[in-house]
């Protein structure tokens, strides 16, 4: 994917999981979550620059990227968290900095609060938390899952890389989208997309959103002002209900910050890690 490849395994709850780690060994860890519809590579600039302080973790979740697709494979946010879960304990991670974009931040937040994960801090870029979250196309398709899987590929391919764009505010380079797409074309990420929409349920988020009160450690929310997918009131309603959670929006960026203002969100990133490391 463009030079971007995870090179190491772990057969998960929820299948195969590839995933590959930056960085000094005796550096302090941080982990990095990626959300849907995306893979570890919208967090590749940003991850080598953070290697160069910290011990970085990325991995694709399971029905993403270069993880494994398979027909009845759950890959839902419930089957998430779970397996963020296993992953900190198969790296030996006892208490790692965190950060998490979309539905990892779903993931991640599910994993501290159901499943006993402990982070030393969590930064959440964009993250799927409060309902009502999904796009009138998310909840089409979540409906009739059955019926897109059979769209002809060309049609299927518009539709995937119509959809990622829109992720984007000032736009996509037709490289980065290329990559974006690329995992969920041909016969196996076709079905593998629409899977992992059909399984999105707001219920997942509902169960740990009445708990975000209890969250005891540094958190920063960042949020793009120019996010269509989710929309930035959010960002302040989140902040408001994770206790002593910071707030840092970033003008101009759309949903895929990480593409739209690498820089800035690396600044904030950067500010926050280093406040709260070890």
């Amino acid at each position: 994917m463009s030079g971007w490849k995870l090179t190491r395994t772990y057969a998960s709850s929820s299948g195969e999981v590839r995933w590959d780690v930056l960085g000094d060994p005796g550096a302090e860890p941080l982990v990095l979550l990626h959300g849907t519809p995306f893979s570890s590579y919208v967090w590749r600039g940003i991850a080598h620059a953070l290697a160069a302080s910290y011990r970085v973790h990325v991995w694709d979740m399971p029905g993403y990227g270069s993880s494994e697709m398979s027909d009845g494979q759950d890959v839902s946010l419930g089957a998430q968290g779970r397996v963020f879960a296993e992953l900190l304990t198969h790296w030996g991670l006892d208490e790692p900095l965190v950060v998490a974009h979309d539905f990892g931040g779903a993931t991640a937040l599910r994993a501290h609060l159901l499943h006993g994960a402990r982070y030393r801090a969590l930064a959440l870029v964009d993250p799927v938390a409060l309902a009502p979250w999904g796009s009138p196309f998310f909840r089409l398709v979540t409906t009739n899952a059955a019926v897109f899987e059979q769209l002809p590929p060309a049609l299927h391919g518009a539709l995937v890389r119509e959809y990622v764009a829109s992720a984007s505010g000032p736009g996509l380079h037709p490289a980065t989208l290329d990559a974006l797409v690329a995992p969920w074309l041909g016969d196996t990420g076709q079905p593998a997309f629409y899977r992992q929409i059909a399984q999105a349920d707001q219920r997942d988020t509902d169960e740990i959103q009445v708990r975000y009160g209890e969250i005891d450690l540094p958190v920063l929310v960042c949020w793009g002002t120019a996010d269509t997918w989710i929309p930035v009131a959010k960002a302040h309603e989140l902040a408001g209900l994770v206790p002593g959670a910071r707030l840092r929006l970033i003008e101009g960026a759309g949903h895929l910050v990480q593409e739209d203002a690498p820089a800035e969100l690396t600044a904030a990133l950067v500010g926050f890690l280093r406040e709260h490391g070890a």
